[in-house]
């Protein structure tokens, strides 16, 4: 994990919004697309996934839904980010962050999911598979 230099993000930005702490480390494992049955390790959706039986939704992203998409493009996006998710958490280890909450309204634990210091969520951002959150969903039609 690449520490974070003040020198690099600048004493202002630091002190007005430090690194968030750590919360878990995750060894390597694999992950694959959840199916039917018992969910213990595997990937939901893009932004969604199961860890040793805990859900976990990446605080810093939203990506296009999977159950019920609003038009075909977004069902589409949906697959490619949920297979992409499935590559960047597999076979590293994985920060997980602390969010501004532990938890959402659906009882899953908000993380930040960084693999080698920089964030999975940002990493789908940059290949067009995610929104940064902004508070609320955006549409993917």
């Amino acid at each position: 994990m690449a520490a974070v230099s003040i020198r690099e993000t600048g004493l202002a930005t630091f002190l007005l919004d430090p690194p968030s702490q750590v919360l878990e480390t995750i060894a390597p494992r694999s992950f694959g697309l959840c199916g039917g049955g018992v969910r213990k390790t595997c990937v939901v959706d893009g932004d969604t996934f199961w860890v040793d039986g805990t859900k976990i939704r990446i605080a810093d992203i939203n990506t296009p839904e999977t159950s019920q998409p609003q038009c075909a493009e977004e069902a589409a996006l949906g697959r490619k980010a949920s297979l992409r998710l499935a590559e960047l958490l597999s076979g590293t280890a994985l920060d997980l962050r602390a969010a501004d909450r532990d938890e959402d309204q659906y009882g899953r634990k908000l993380r930040v999911v960084e693999r080698d210091g920089r964030s999975v969520g940002q990493v789908l951002v940059a290949e067009g598979l995610a929104h940064e959150w902004r508070g609320r969903r955006e549409s993917w039609c």
